[in-house]
């Protein structure tokens, strides 16, 4: 038997109930609880107090700030945590995700389509029906298509090829080059070609699919002078059929492309500008069958057999090229399209102005079965089953929960970012994402009534819907996924579909969703049902860095300080949380906003969000980050990087403590 594994990725500020997660990353064998716990959960049996509350209703999104839940309790009812897992389980069940995965299948969910937008008012309805205030978020987007009348093209000797498959944000137009083969496109991969004095300048790099995002290999062929990428899937990573067209996007960041730091709204004029991540390079995908053809012919010095460059295409011994040319053109085209974010929200008791976000993209390039119909079924799901708990059960959550179902996510996490973008200046009450997306590529397997997974917990990366909630809006946050060793391998291509994930899932689909659906759930309810929210010490990755050695030849002196800053305010809340009656509501509040301020203020002051979106300290992109101060050499640029990093943190220190006579200024 072998072992199915949930693989997740969370920020550094992780939430408190989840075993072993103030660490980037871990592997662990973990034996479930029997139903009603999953992984990693803490139970806590504190008897539950029902908070005060009023009957006021919900009008619209803004009415969060200021309104508190709006159905009144069953009499003299007491919930414990044990409680409550127990109704959410009872309520999502195998059979019950049947025909909520039936309804949400569509061949087609294409970003602003028809289909799309008949998705979305399904979603709103079912909502509305449920009593969730529902609203939606509008946005005007830059799309890139294939131009319907002229066809990307790649010529190599006397093949031509017209893929179907493609990649949004490619810079259109065309070049001609030498070819080469790059293996994925890694940085090290690409210095594996110049020390074998291999011409990288204006060549065209031909890479496989894999290790790293599509925008990431365009962006590491560019910064070595290529004119062009195409990428292919090859059959030792993916095993499907040699002819099967891939899509994707190569944007380094995420949200509209050109309105950059700005939501697109269409009444509103913004400076015409682009992202600093669109590529100048074109960008193309093949399939692997094309890529076999050209790998037959590519000529050049082959690669070495430990060199990791050989893939499972048959009869193709993986030379590296550099001898011959081939042409790409790209002819994709700028399309303006509509947008619809979804949400629906059940209301706090106590904080209603304070949030978690679950949240799920709704389209995809073809089926998007696994991609977006499993997501959104769980957004669905959850949200009937909270509010049922809500209406029937007396469960009552101190803070709010807001369900959002997201549009136009393959093209780079668009609908979430300009929602984000939208909000940027004005709202600072989400305390944490949850992403709905892809929790179901595989299986877990049941013993006894236990539950076995293997749970993976890595960094969170720049492709994962979760990201821009991190990186860009300082909202700590969470994504996960069951996977199995064979891992599913059909996101961004039309065969992403039922058929394919029941025979993932050994056809046990929907009780797989349902396991999803639970553990997401109990992630959501713990976070809005304490009274306390958590707060990990951020600072553990900065001390690694500089124990690994990673920040040698610099001086650490005043990063040290602004470190000692922080931990003497990571230790203030701490002592605070223990000499604080947790049933003094407004004391509570008062912490748990000194909490939430935590990853918001690691996002830097120092640059633009439209140069630089990304502006985390930690997990960020860019000069401003504490992995880009290790790297750089130029001791001028030095200097002034560590004096804005220290007071990046030194502001999140300031931030923690609250108080302003409380402030800590030994720097």
């Amino acid at each position: 038997m072998s072992d199915g594994i949930i693989q997740s990725s969370l920020s550094l500020t992780h939430i408190w109930f989840i075993l072993f997660l103030h660490v980037t990353s871990f592997w662990c064998l973990c034996p479930v609880c029997p139903p009603g716990y999953l992984v990693g959960y803490i139970s806590h049996r504190k008897p539950w107090v029902e908070p005060e509350s009023c009957d006021t209703h919900l009008e619209t999104e803004n009415a969060l700030k200021s309104t508190t839940a709006d159905v009144e309790p069953p009499p003299e009812l007491q919930l414990n945590w044990k409680d409550i897992t127990q109704l959410l389980t009872q309520k999502l069940t195998s059979q019950t995700f049947e025909k909520t995965l039936r309804d949400f299948d569509s061949k087609k969910r294409s970003a602003g389509s028809e289909e799309d937008m008949t998705l979305a008012n399904n979603i709103f309805d079912r909502f509305e029906k449920l009593g969730m205030d529902p609203w939606t978020d509008i946005h005007f987007v830059q799309l890139q298509t294939p131009d319907r009348e002229c066809a990307n093209r790649v010529i190599f000797g006397s093949h031509v090829f017209e893929p179907a498959g493609y990649l949004a944000y490619s810079a259109p137009g065309h070049v001609q080059g030498t070819l080469v083969y790059g293996n994925y496109g890694r940085q090290e991969d690409l210095d594996v070609l110049q020390n074998k004095a291999l011409e990288l300048k204006g060549s065209v790099l031909l890479l496989r699919s894999g290790n790293i995002s599509f925008a990431e290999q365009v962006d590491n062929a560019a910064t070595k002078g290529a004119s062009a990428v195409l990428i292919y899937p090859d059959v030792q990573d993916y095993k499907y059929l040699a002819d099967t067209a891939l899509y994707g996007h190569v944007h380094l960041g995420s949200g509209d492309p050109y309105t950059p730091g700005f939501p697109s709204f269409n009444h509103t004029q913004f400076p015409p500008t682009q992202s600093s991540g669109l590529p100048k390079i074109l960008a193309q995908t093949i399939t692997a069958n094309m890529a076999s053809t050209i790998l037959k012919e590519i000529g050049g010095p082959e690669s070495n057999a430990n060199s990791g460059f050989k893939g499972g295409l048959p009869s193709v011994s993986y030379q590296l090229g550099g001898t011959k040319n081939i042409s790409v053109n790209v002819n994709n085209v700028l399309v303006n399209k509509e947008i619809h974010n979804v949400f629906g929200v059940i209301k706090g008791f106590t904080d209603p102005d304070r949030y978690v976000v679950l949240g799920a993209q709704r389209d995809a390039w073809g089926n998007g079965y696994a991609r977006a119909a499993v997501g959104t079924s769980v957004l669905i799901e959850l949200a009937k089953a909270i509010r049922e708990m809500v209406e029937k059960d007396g469960f009552r959550p101190k803070r709010s929960l807001v369900f959002a179902s997201w549009s136009a996510g393959e093209y780079g996490s668009v609908g979430a970012t300009e929602w984000l973008e939208s909000r940027m200046s004005s709202d600072k009450s989400v305390f944490t994402y949850i992403s709905l997306d892809g929790v179901v590529m595989g299986i877990c397997f049941m013993y006894n009534n236990f539950t076995i997974l293997l749970c993976s917990l890595r960094p969170m990366t720049i492709d994962d819907p979760a990201y821009p909630f991190l990186a860009f809006s300082g909202i700590p946050s969470i994504s996960f996924h069951f996977i199995t060793p064979n891992y599913y391998t059909y996101y961004g291509t039309n065969l992403d579909n039922m058929d394919h994930l029941n025979y993932q899932t050994n056809h046990r689909t929907s009780e797989m969703t349902a396991v999803a659906a639970q553990f997401a759930g109990q992630m959501a309810l713990r976070l809005v049902h304490d009274h306390m929210l958590s707060l990990d010490v951020i600072f553990r990755h900065i001390n690694q860095l500089l124990q690994s050695g990673q920040l040698k030849d610099v001086s650490p002196y005043w990063l040290s300080r602004a470190r000692g800053s922080f931990q003497r305010a990571a230790d203030s809340i701490n002592n605070a949380i223990d000499n604080t009656d947790l049933n003094d509501k407004e004391a509570c509040r008062i912490l748990n906003d000194r909490i939430m301020r935590v990853e918001h203020t690691l996002l830097s002051p120092y640059v633009s969000p439209v140069e630089t979106p990304y502006r985390h300290l930690l997990l960020g992109r860019g000069s401003h980050t504490l992995a880009s101060i290790a790297e750089t050499t130029d001791m001028e640029q030095l200097r002034t990087q560590l004096a804005l990093a220290t007071w990046n943190l030194q502001g999140c220190a300031n931030n923690m403590v609250g108080n302003i006579w409380d402030i800590d200024n030994e720097i």
